[in-house]
Parts: structure tokens; sequence; C-alpha cells
């Protein structure tokens, strides 16, 4: 997790991913943030994030985006 974490920051150091629940529904990324997030999360996790996958559920808090990338075969 403390890897997410890392990445995470990256995209946006102001945001506090480890509690925030509502990371699109209250606007605090957005579809440019994503965009370079999904760049990070595949080179950082050796997974391939698709277009499927691109639903604001899966990007909401750090716990669904750790889902996400488990059942995309990312060891956490």
């Amino acid at each position: 997790m403390e890897k997410l974490i890392e990445i995470l920051k990256n995209i946006n150091a102001d945001v506090d991913w480890a509690n925030e629940t509502g990371l699109i529904d209250n606007g605090l990324i957005d579809s440019f943030d994503i965009i370079a997030l999904v760049g990070e999360l595949n080179d950082g996790f050796g997974v391939c994030v698709e277009l499927e996958h691109l639903e604001p559920d899966n990007f909401n808090s750090i716990d669904v985006i750790a889902k996400l990338l488990k059942s995309l075969g990312a060891e956490m």
C-alpha cells in the first residue's frame, strides 16, 4: 500500500489519500489526474488498467484503487 500512496502523492500531494473516500465525487482529482494515475499504476505495478476500468467508482478512494489493482493481478 505504501507504493500506491507514493504514486498518489506524486499526482497530488495536497490530498489526504489515506482517508479520503470521495476523490472524484468531491472534485479532488479530475480526468487529467486519472490519466496520469493510470500511467503510473501501469508502470508501478506492472498491470494494464484498460478503458473498461475507467469508472469513477474505481478511483474514488485508495481502497477501491487497491481493489482494482488486486483484481488486475498486482501484488500489494
